[in-house]
Order: C-alpha cells, then sequence, then structure tokens
C-alpha cells in the first residue's frame, strides 16, 4: 500500500545544525528504504514564505502568497513509501527526525482506475 508521510513543523524551530543533522539522518532512511523497495520518492520543500495559494471561486482565479493556512507548524517536505501496511508506515514515520519537533501526518494514496502510471 502506498502512503505519503507528510513533514509539519514550525521553521524557526530548528537551528542550521539541526535542520543538517535532519537533513542527513532523513536521506539516510530514504536510502535504507529504498533499498528494501519501499521507497519511492522524498524531498524537503522551500520555505512556506516561497508559497504561492491559487484559489478558482465563481470562475475567477485568486492568487495569494503564502500557505493556504496559517498555522504554527508548516509543510516541510513528505515522503512516499510503499509498505504492507498502516502499521509499517507509522514505523516509519516515527523514525523520521521531524517527528522528535513536530508532526508527521500519514495518508494512504488512492489508486485511480486507468490512469498511467
Amino acid at each position: 500500500m502506498k502512503y505519503m508521510l507528510l513533514i509539519y513543523s514550525s521553521e524557526d524551530g530548528w537551528n542550521e545544525d539541526e535542520r543538517k543533522k535532519c537533513m542527513v539522518e532523513s536521506m539516510g532512511i530514504a536510502s535504507e528504504l529504498e533499498q528494501q523497495g519501499k521507497w519511492i520518492a522524498s524531498s524537503p520543500l522551500h520555505s512556506v514564505t516561497t508559497a504561492t495559494s491559487v484559489r478558482v471561486r465563481e470562475g475567477k482565479r485568486q492568487i495569494t502568497d503564502g500557505p493556504f493556512a496559517e498555522t504554527t507548524e508548516q509543510l516541510g517536505g513528505y515522503y512516499i513509501i510503499d509498505v504492507d501496511d498502516l502499521d509499517e508506515a507509522i514505523a516509519i514515520a516515527e523514525r523520521l527526525p521531524p517527528a522528535k519537533k513536530g508532526t508527521v501526518e500519514i495518508r494512504p494514496i488512492e489508486t485511480l482506475p486507468d490512469v498511467p502510471s
């Protein structure tokens, strides 16, 4: 089953040394998962200050700078994994360094029929 692990944390909650250590540890986990055939993709995202949100209301496009919602924790990255079940996804999520300072949200990826892979 494929899952997306959404990484949320406060952008100002990490100093530069912590951020570098987090990246190295996260890349190690991704490499380990890839060797096991369970890693599909992962990446950090640029700062929430670079976000642009688009909405269409009554046929009119609305563009705003910034994230969709103002929160203390922002979406900072993601993993896409292919594992046996939710328990295995949870076990991976709890190993990710951002789980210690923020939140890792786990969402199953819905497979649509007749969509090219």
